[in-house]
C-alpha cells in the first residue's frame, strides 16, 4: 500500500511516496482504510523539518476512513464503520497530561498519509452524519481546537462576542461554531475578498488588518468596550492587538504562532484589563465527541478550498504556503 514518508532532514522535497507492508490488527486495535486527510500548520512544520521527526515518519495529524478489520476484544467498532482520528491518540478524556499528550499523530507516532493502518480502537471517533471522508478529515485538529477554545475553555454563551483572526480552517470553524451558538463575530483578514466571504458565513464586523494597523483598538471601539473571547492565531504578530481588542475580564485563547515563536507583550494593559490568557493544543476524544454532537445538531458543514491526491502532498503544502486558500485544504486517496 502507498504511504508518504518523511526522509531526513525534512523539507517538501523529502516527502516520498513508498510502498509499505500492510498490517493486521492486534488485540484492541482496528485497521482503517484512510480516504482523506487535511493540512494543518502543525503538519506543515513537520513536513519542513521545523518539528524534527523520526526518519520514515508518516505525516498528517488528521484522518478519515472506514474500518476494514477488527482485532480481538474490540466492541466499539464494526467493519464498515466510518471513523476519524484523534490528534492525541492517548488523550481520551479529562485534563491534559504529559502522558496523554506524548503520542502526537504525524509527529511522535505515524499519521494518516497512508492508505491503511492499524490503530487503537479507542483512538477514533465516529464521523458526523452525512459527511464525506474529505469533510470529516478537516475536523480532528482545526475544528476541535476551535471547539475547545470557545465551548470548553470559553464556555461561550448566546449574545457573547468573539474575535477570529484570518481565514484558515480553525478560524472559519470558530466563526461557524460561534454563530450557531448565538454569538456575534468580529473577523480580521488582510484580504477584502476573504472578509466578504466571511461575512457571507455570518461574520458581523469586518476589519482589514493590513489597512488598519491598530485593529485591536478599532475592535475595542466597535464592540463598545472590547470582545468577550479572542482566538489568537498569530502569537508574536497579533497578541498585543488581541489584548487591545479584549474587554476587561475577557478571555484570550492562544492557539497559533503564525507570526513567529517569540514576541513582546504590553504587560500593563494585560494587568489592567485583568485578562485570562489560556494556551491550548487541540483536545481530547471526549471533547471531539461533544463537538460531533453539536455539528450534527446544527448541521454545520466545513469550508473547504482545494483537494489534492496523496502523491501531491508536497504541492498541497506549497499551496498552503501561498496563503491563497480560504478554509481547509484536503488530500484524498
Amino acid at each position: 500500500m502507498r504511504a508518504i514518508q518523511i526522509k531526513h532532514p525534512g523539507g517538501l522535497e523529502n516527502l516520498v511516496v513508498n510502498n509499505i507492508q500492510e498490517s493486521e490488527p492486534g488485540p484492541g486495535q482496528v485497521c482503517v482504510r484512510w480516504h482523506a486527510s487535511s493540512l494543518n500548520y502543525h503538519d506543515y512544520l513537520v513536513a519542513l523539518g521545523a518539528i524534527p521527526v523520526a526518519d520514515g515518519r508518516v505525516p498528517m495529524s488528521d484522518g478519515a476512513g472506514e474500518v476494514i478489520a477488527v482485532g480481538e476484544s474490540v466492541t466499539r467498532w464494526r467493519i464498515g464503520d466510518k471513523v476519524m482520528s484523534l490528534f492525541f491518540p492517548n488523550w481520551l478524556e479529562g485534563d491534559a497530561s504529559l502522558n496523554k499528550m506524548s503520542a502526537v499523530s504525524g509527529e511522535t507516532v505515524d499519521g494518516y498519509a497512508v492508505e491503511s493502518s492499524c490503530v487503537s480502537a479507542e483512538a477514533l471517533t465516529a464521523m458526523p452524519d452525512n459527511y464525506s471522508y474529505a469533510q470529516a478529515s478537516t475536523l480532528p485538529c482545526a475544528a476541535l481546537t476551535a471547539w475547545r477554545g470557545l465551548m470548553v475553555e470559553g464556555r461561550l454563551k448566546s449574545g457573547a462576542s468573539v474575535l477570529i483572526q484570518g481565514s484558515g480552517g480553525m478560524s472559519l470553524f470558530a466563526l461557524q461554531l460561534a454563530k450557531a451558538a448565538g454569538a456575534s463575530v468580529f473577523a480580521t483578514s488582510s484580504s477584502d475578498e476573504k472578509l466578504h466571504r466571511m461575512q457571507a458565513l455570518g461574520a458581523d464586523h469586518l476589519i482589514n488588518y493590513k489597512t488598519d494597523e491598530r485593529w485591536g483598538k478599532t475592535i475595542f471601539k466597535l464592540s463598545q468596550g472590547g470582545v468577550d473571547h479572542v482566538l489568537d492565531v498569530g502569537g508574536s504578530s497579533t497578541m498585543n492587538q488581541s489584548i487591545e481588542a479584549a474587554r476587561i475580564g475577557g478571555s484570550i485563547i492562544s492557539i497559533g504562532i503564525l507570526g513567529g515563536r517569540k514576541g513582546e507583550i504590553t504587560f500593563p494593559k494585560l494587568f489592567f484589563k485583568q485578562l485570562h490568557i489560556h494556551g491550548i493544543a487541540v483536545g481530547s476524544r471526549a471533547m471531539q465527541e461533544d463537538m460531533l454532537d453539536f455539528i450534527n445538531q446544527h448541521k454545520l458543514v466545513p469550508v473547504m478550498d482545494r483537494s489534492f491526491a496523496l502523491e501531491q502532498l508536497a504541492d498541497a503544502f506549497r499551496y498552503q504556503e501561498s496563503g491563497q486558500h480560504f478554509g481547509k485544504i484536503v488530500v484524498e486517496y
